[in-house]
């Protein structure tokens, strides 16, 4: 594949590289007495130099013939020297902030490159903001490496978005620079079935000689996983059990092992590794989603290998998993991803191998980070204003408007479906229960810990809503809000009561999109999102700040989960089990049916 994110390409850079390497000319940089992680061989080497020139790396080794006069000299001080962490599955739009801060954010903790999916904005905008976000993230050292969005909506046929995109579509967009790939297939009943809008945008990347990435979030390892990874499917993040994930690897697919903000499934996808003897390879670590309150108080890749080792996993074995094998995944390993000569010279110093403590972060041959800290900066990004209108909400919502009438002739309880939410897990249940009828009504039943729970579609002013009831949030009062929906993103609400889940919905209404807890007529937490409904443009601190103050709220109204908002967030998406909400009604996501929300008696 065809690498545009080093600052030079190599054919404009062998002479250079050949002559630093022999001593005939100086390098730009030359970092003295590192111990050095070498990726390819798995081992430490002590005490070696590295000589820089052009962005790329030209010699390792012992470099005093490669220090000129002008040669920028950086001793290492026997610091750990790896390669630049490479996180091969991120949505941006869950940092709540745009490419420019989430770069800001994340490079001083050693990530100099992403393969982002932005399927968060590109289903609220289409992909005109996907490139207004690509533009952002030009103007930033990270290698901002974009996978097309291939699910927009997620599956087709049950929810309503801002835009769609097909297989013509997916063809354009190879063709940008910055596009390395497809963006995660979240239909694989699509490509198990072989629909022709999906293998026809497998085909498109395919064609265009790219990668493909993928979202197999079922516990199927025969047939279907087999076919799926036949179809061309390179990686895949959504397992959730060891045994998903070695499956994956011994069928030659990348086993992206999660951990964000809300997804913590690293811990159980150890076990792949740690109780086995496998080649790792195939296995890399990645983040999903991260909220800025994770990328300020933790870390991004760095935390992850932090909580690798603490799982059992080797160190230099996680950093593979952030640098050589994702880079092999997309296959970039010759432009990135190791220390070896002629490769982008993106370098990560680590002062200790307990703690992964970054001290100092390169990228194309420039300090981009020191001590925690960006060295490099940029006036704010200027966003069109048709980002910051994108609530369109073709329906007054009252407290009326969350009325659930019970069947017509029910007794004092009525059977249902609801969903049933895994703390933590991406997953959800379908769950039966009974209902009390109050006036002819269902309400939210605080006893078995069940909630309304409404989507409304915002983009295009249809008027369409969805309802139905979740359990397992924990909430003893109030309601909360959200225009971060995945993936349709519509306005999700969920309550105790309709009163204050109408004023939930309409404060982000008002306010553009956002997040929003409110409890008896008052708003206790707000983050508000005027980007497409899902970003803000403010910095990490600021926006940690609020969530923090968001997840106050929820605590306060009864729900001690970790980033609850992320699981509210996952209600409607139709691709994953068992069921979920959308705009258009409950969806059976086993059968991928819609179903009522009543059982039959």
């Amino acid at each position: 594949m065809l690498n545009t994110f080093c600052k030079k390409p190599l054919w404009e850079c062998t002479k250079d590289i050949v002559a630093v390497a022999e001593g005939r000319k100086p390098a730009d940089t030359v970092i003295q007495h590192a111990r050095l992680i070498n990726v390819c061989t798995a081992e430490i080497q002590d005490d070696l130099d590295v000589a820089l020139v052009d962005g790329r790396i030209a010699y390792i080794g012992h470099a005093d013939h490669c220090i000129g006069e002008d040669t920028q000299v950086i001793d290492a001080c026997g610091q750990y020297l790896a390669p630049g962490f490479l996180d091969g599955h991120i949505h941006v739009e869950s940092s709540m902030m745009g490419a420019g801060e989430y770069a800001r954010a994340v490079v001083p903790h050693g990530t100099v490159g992403i393969y982002w999916d932005p399927h968060e904005i590109c289903n609220v905008l289409g992909l005109d903001g996907v490139r207004v976000m690509m533009e952002d993230a030009d103007r930033t050292p990270l290698k901002a490496m974009v996978t097309t969005p291939s699910c927009v909506p997620a599956v087709l046929g049950f929810e309503d978005t801002g835009s769609f995109v097909g297989p013509e579509e997916i063809a354009d967009s190879m063709t940008w620079d910055g596009v390395v790939g497809l963006g995660e297939m979240m239909n694989y009943v699509g490509v198990i079935n072989g629909t022709d809008h999906t293998h026809g945008e497998l085909a498109e990347t395919l064609k265009a000689d790219k990668v493909v990435t993928g979202h197999y979030s079922i516990p199927e390892t025969d047939r279907g996983l087999n076919a799926y990874i036949g179809a061309g499917v390179r990686c895949d993040h959504e397992s959730t059990r060891a045994e998903d994930a070695l499956a994956k690897m011994r069928l030659g697919q990348y086993a992206q092992l999660r951990y964000g903000s809300a997804w913590h499934d690293l811990p159980e996808l150890a076990k792949a590794i740690t109780e086995t003897n496998i080649d790792t390879r195939f296995a890399c670590l990645i983040s999903d989603d991260t909220h800025p309150h994770t990328l300020v108080g933790e870390g991004h890749l760095d935390h992850i290998i932090r909580v690798a080792i603490k799982c059992g996993i080797d160190p230099i074995t996680a950093i593979q998993m952030v640098t050589i094998n994702t880079a092999t995944c997309f296959r970039m390993d010759n432009e990135l991803g190791s220390v070896t000569p002629g490769k982008c010279a993106d370098l990560v110093f680590l002062d200790n191998l307990d703690d992964i403590n970054v001290t100092r972060v390169i990228i194309d041959g420039d300090v981009v980070a020191e001590n925690g800290k960006p060295t490099f900066d940029y006036a704010p990004f200027q966003f069109p204003e048709w980002v910051t209108h994108s609530m369109h909400v073709g329906k007054e919502i009252t407290p009326d408007s969350f009325a659930i009438p019970a069947p017509e002739g029910a007794g004092d309880t009525v059977a249902i479906r609801a969903i049933e939410i895994i703390p933590g897990k991406v997953g959800a249940f379908e769950t039966h229960l009974d209902l009390p009828v109050v006036n002819g009504k269902l309400e939210s039943d605080l006893a078995q810990d069940t909630l309304k729970t409404f989507v409304f579609e915002r983009h295009h002013k249809t008027g369409t809503y969805g309802y139905g009831f979740t359990k397992g949030f924990g909430i003893k009062r109030g309601a909360m809000a959200s225009t971060v929906a995945h993936d349709a993103h519509n306005l999700l609400v969920v309550g105790t009561n309709d009163d204050d889940m109408a004023l939930a919905a309409n404060t982000l209404i008002q306010c553009g999109g956002g997040m929003v807890v409110v409890a008896d007529g008052e708003v206790l937490g707000l983050v508000e999102l005027p980007l497409a409904g899902l970003m803000n443009d403010l910095g990490a601190e600021e926006m940690s700040a609020r969530v923090h103050q968001l997840e106050d709220a929820w605590a306060e109204i009864g729900c001690t989960m970790p980033s609850p908002f992320m699981t509210m967030a996952l209600i409607p998406l139709a691709c994953l089990p068992e069921l979920r909400l959308t705009n258009r009604g409950l969806v059976d996501c086993t059968t991928f049916k819609f179903v009522d929300l009543f059982l039959d008696e």
